[in-house]
């Protein structure tokens, strides 16, 4: 069963759900943010824990109204609604214009609505409770809000770390096909990007490593154990304090920046590397090179590698294709 409704929500509540929509890498085939999918797996992931949060809040304001010995029980359920469905639902984000989503609902999704409808809504729309809804979600810190989109992952992942036990999996940002296999050891989010990582042990390319798990694709879980490496922890442990998405294998590097290119650094903070050391405009690192390739294909002539060839080579082929497309 698809059914289509109409939703109206602030413009600026639309414009935060996209922009989790395209973080979380929501997209169509020709490459735009699929919002519909993002919404369906947001109701889906969240009805529950939203559903019991109103009813925890709702039977604590019924408890204390209890207490007034004067009121009585139909009163007390009269007040209890009214603070719940309009002094705690106001509009508080400041936007003064609405914005229509038409929700392709199916499956699961359909079946949450149709609860909704059912059994939820007295002195409120379906509009109204979806859109309570959104801006009670769009309240919870970003890293998580990508726990609660990302769930089932979330929870194999937990329980592989707490079993102990080995792991494959796929990732969105890895060439189609390809299959890690790791010892998973922990979960830590990143400060700057408040995205989570999976920090593990990858089995194949024998190296510690960091995977955003919002691109974590086919978690299995198998039966087969691990012992935990005791060195290995206390690297993991160390990166998922400073930059859990730097856990990859560090290496030597040294980049030259112009005047320009050192006031960049100090601007550019998202993920910005460790400074080993400076020798003038010399700078040193002891970094992931995937990482420092993408922290400074953003300061162009400014930052100029010298070592190692490997980075330096990834960071001119970056550069030649974009002359080539320019041309």
């Amino acid at each position: 069963m698809t059914e289509k409704y109409k939703i109206y929500i602030p413009e600026d509540v639309k414009l935060r759900l996209i922009n989790d929509a395209e973080l979380f890498e929501f997209y169509k085939s020709d490459g735009s943010v699929n919002l519909n999918a993002f919404l369906k797996e947001l109701i889906i992931s969240y009805f529950d824990m939203y559903r019991e949060q109103n009813a925890g809040l709702q039977a604590a304001i019924l408890a204390d109204l209890a207490n007034i010995t004067s009121l009585s029980n139909e009163d007390a359920d009269y007040i209890t609604d009214k603070i719940m469905n309009t002094y705690m639902k106001k509009d508080t984000t400041g936007s003064k214009s609405n914005a229509v989503v038409t929700l392709t609902v199916s499956r699961r999704s359909y079946d949450i609505i149709q609860t909704i409808e059912n059994n939820l809504l007295t002195d409120i729309s379906l509009s109204q409770y979806l859109k309570d809804m959104f801006l009670s979600y769009l309240s919870i810190s970003r890293n998580d809000r990508e726990k609660i989109i990302f769930k089932e992952i979330f929870d194999d992942l937990s329980k592989a770390i707490d079993e102990n036990r080995k792991i494959t999996f796929s990732s969105s940002s890895s060439p189609e096909g390809t299959i890690f296999n790791a010892d998973p050891y922990m979960t830590a989010a990143s400060k700057e990007e408040q995205c989570n990582y999976l920090l593990c042990y990858d089995t194949k390319a024998n190296r510690p490593r960091s995977f955003r798990i919002s691109r974590i694709k086919n978690v299995f879980v198998t039966f087969d154990h691990f012992e935990p490496d005791r060195a290995i922890l206390r690297e993991l442990q160390e990166a998922a304090i400073k930059n859990p998405q730097s856990a990859s294998l560090r290496e030597k590097a040294a980049i030259r920046l112009t005047e320009r290119g050192k006031h960049k650094f100090v601007m550019v903070t998202k993920n910005r590397p460790d400074v080993e050391k400076t020798d003038g405009d010399i700078y040193y690192f002891n970094w992931p090179l995937r990482q420092l390739e993408e922290y400074f294909k953003r300061f162009g002539k400014d930052a100029v590698v010298l070592e190692p060839e490997e980075l330096r080579n990834s960071m001119k082929i970056f550069y030649e294709r974009a002359l080539r497309a320019y041309r």
